[in-house]
């Protein structure tokens, strides 16, 4: 299993951001969370299938309709992800 976080800048806080990829990530199967951080970017850790983890950077590059994605930032990650997929 894959694991990789994402750092999303842009408008990403206030605009439904997190529930959004909380649905996109389960829909890929994938497991982890996502979170507001104090500086207005939002957080995501994942893990699933090496396509799964593309597929969701991907999509966290469109956003939802009401966001605004100026940058995603991606790196490996390799500490414990809980099942199911938090939002917080």
């Amino acid at each position: 299993m894959a694991q990789a976080r994402f750092r999303v800048s842009g408008r990403v806080q206030g605009v439904g951001f997190r529930a959004w990829t909380r649905n996109q990530a389960l829909a890929l199967g994938l497991h982890g969370w996502a979170r507001n951080l104090a500086d207005g970017d939002v957080e995501v850790v994942a893990a699933g299938t090496p396509d799964a983890l593309d597929a969701l950077a991907a999509r966290l590059l469109q956003g939802p309709v009401t966001a605004r994605v100026d940058r995603l930032d991606r790196q490996a990650h390799d500490a414990p992800v809980p099942a199911g997929f938090l939002t917080g």
